[in-house]
């Protein structure tokens, strides 16, 4: 039994739960249905207790769920034994960093949209570092390097072999000339962001003063396709921590978004001509 199940983990049983109430069952009317009882069910809801592929389609089954890709798609997240990197921060940074970077590692591709920093994927070293520097809830020296440290291994999927992960990265101008760290710093960092747009898996965007106010301008937003748009998640950047949001509604209300934020953004080949004209200012 797991004491502390990952976001992963906690996602499936969710899943797991909604095709079961769309059902009209009970815990305890799914458990006989398996052969067992309510609370293995409501353990495996919960992400407490483990299922295998097999026990996921037959439940799906028992749900009349007939959506075969969501089904094969929650079978698949049930086979990943393997401890992610991010294992070896768990005690030494929030649960909540180690969900969002197994989330990155398994998602079909990633999108952000950004008003006052640059995106976290998309950091250099030293802008990371000043950020962290600048935390509300000052960080000793050894919690900054932890979180500094985890970041950049974030970044690895947009390095991954064959098989990086798509990324498109809207971002406004307010944080391309936020001076983070100085002119030196913020020089490299808006170099880092004409190297990294040059990656054909890699889209990178910018919201100009002068569009004035947009939907969404108020906030960060990260998107991460999943298998199928059922398994999509959105991930906010609240002042209390991180937030994931996968509700069907809360989906579709920030697909739209995003929709309406990509018509008001440069085209890439603009953005980067932006960028090249801010670095001639600093």
């Amino acid at each position: 039994m797991r004491s502390n199940p990952t976001g992963r983990q906690l996602r499936l049983g969710t899943e797991l739960r909604k095709l079961r109430e769309n059902a009209g069952l009970t815990a305890t009317e799914a458990g006989q249905l398996l052969g067992s009882k309510q609370t293995l069910v409501s353990n495996i809801e919960a992400g407490r207790a483990g299922v295998s592929p097999e026990r996921v389609r037959a439940l799906a089954g028992h749900y009349g769920c007939s959506d075969p890709a969501l089904v094969e798609a929650l079978a698949a997240m049930t086979g990943d034994r393997k401890r992610g990197w991010w294992e070896e921060y768990r005690e030494i940074l929030p649960s909540a960093l180690l969900d969002l970077s197994e989330l990155e590692h398994h998602a079909r591709s990633l999108r952000d949209s950004t008003t006052a920093r640059i995106p976290g994927l998309l950091q250099t070293r030293e802008y990371a570092l000043e950020i962290f520097r600048q935390a509300v809830t000052e960080l000793p020296p050894p919690d900054i390097e932890h979180r500094l440290s985890f970041r950049i291994k974030r970044q690895a999927i947009l390095f991954r072999g064959d098989n990086p992960t798509p990324y498109e990265a809207i971002i406004h101008e307010a944080a391309l000339r936020m001076k983070v760290g100085g002119s030196r710093v913020a020089r490299q960092q808006l170099q880092h962001l004409l190297d990294m747009s040059e990656r054909d898996h890699i889209t990178l965007r910018t919201i100009t003063f002068g569009v004035g106010a947009y939907p969404g301008s108020g906030q960060s937003i990260f998107y991460a396709y999943g298998p199928v748009p059922q398994l999509d998640t959105v991930q906010l950047d609240q002042s209390h921590g991180v937030t994931f949001l996968d509700a069907d509604a809360q989906l579709h209300k920030y697909r739209t978004l995003f929709d309406r934020v990509d018509a008001v953004a440069l085209s890439p080949d603009k953005t980067r001509d932006h960028i090249h004209d801010l670095m001639r200012e600093l």
